[in-house]
Formats: structure tokens, C-alpha cells, sequence
């Protein structure tokens, strides 16, 4: 006497899903991995590596001119107004005109670009377009890119900004 058992079929068998399981999730996984990494952009990445070594050392040779020069500078924040006090060792900095411009740490889209006119012998004022706070980089650069100040700070800022070439920002 045999009795035949009748057999599922093969979509109600649990060792196929069990064995199709680990493969499925990992086309899964891979087919989400490749969508994320072509439609994401990495800016961190630079094609060309030594046009950002040269950029570098023009950053070095900027700093070192500031420095040569003896710069300092006051950065005042009123409300959307911004007034920049600037010394050299020779007394007053004579430029046409400042560019400020302000780095988030983590969006570029929230970078900020400040124009100074000089007003007086080494005094220029700019204005903002709309309010910012956190933390923030800067560099303050003069007309022709030659010299640059830079550092971090916590903005809105009561007190300002006191930078001398060669240390960070006070303030």
C-alpha cells in the first residue's frame, strides 16, 4: 500500500523562498545602491588633483602676503550691515573695495559673497541680503586676490571680528 501525497506547488514551497530570499535582497540592495550613486552628485571629489595642489600653494602665498603686510581688521555686524576696519603696518589699507565671502560648513548653497566700498582710508561697509547665524568661515580678500584673512566664527556677533594675518578670528 502506498498513498501518494500530493505535492504543492513550487510558489508554496518554503525552501524555495527561503533560498531566493538572500539573492533577491542583495539585487535589491544593489539596484538601490546604483540609483543613489548615479543620481547623487559627490563634490568632494576633484577630478584633477594638482590644479588643487596649485590651488593650495596660492592659498599659502596669499596668507604669508597678509602676513608680510601685517594686516588687521575689524568686522562689525549691525543688524544686515557690515563695516570693515582694516590696518596694515603702513597705516590704513587703501583698496577700492573688500569681498568678504562667507562659508557654511556642511551647505554650499548657503554661502554668502559681502562687496565693501571703501568709505574712509581703510573703513569699508557692505550689506547683507539676508540675516545668517551659526557657524561660519570667512576670508576677506582685497580687489586684486593677492593677500587674504581668514577664519571661523559664530555669527550673528556681538562684539565683531578682530583678525590679525597669521591667527583666527577673535569674537
Amino acid at each position: 500500500m502506498t498513498t501518494e501525497t500530493p505535492v504543492a506547488p513550487w510558489y508554496r514551497q518554503p525552501w524555495f523562498w527561503f533560498l531566493l530570499i538572500f539573492p533577491g535582497a542583495s539585487i535589491i540592495y544593489c539596484a538601490v545602491a546604483i540609483t543613489i550613486a548615479i543620481n547623487t552628485e559627490n563634490s568632494m571629489v576633484t577630478d584633477d588633483w594638482s590644479k588643487e595642489g596649485r590651488g593650495i600653494n596660492m592659498s599659502i602665498a596669499r596668507d604669508q602676503k597678509a602676513a608680510d603686510l601685517g594686516m588687521e581688521a575689524q568686522i562689525d555686524f549691525q543688524n544686515r550691515n557690515v563695516t570693515v576696519n582694516l590696518s596694515t603696518v603702513e597705516g590704513p589699507a587703501d583698496f577700492p573695495y573688500l569681498i568678504l565671502n562667507l562659508f557654511h560648513p556642511t551647505l554650499s548653497d548657503k554661502d554668502r559673497t559681502v562687496q565693501f566700498q571703501q568709505i574712509a582710508p581703510g573703513r569699508f561697509a557692505g550689506k547683507l541680503h539676508s540675516d545668517i547665524d551659526g557657524r561660519w568661515y570667512y576670508d576677506l580678500r582685497g580687489p586684486a586676490n593677492e593677500w587674504r584673512l581668514k577664519g571661523e566664527t559664530w555669527l550673528p556677533s556681538e562684539s565683531g571680528i578682530t583678525i590679525k594675518a597669521g591667527e583666527s578670528a577673535q569674537g
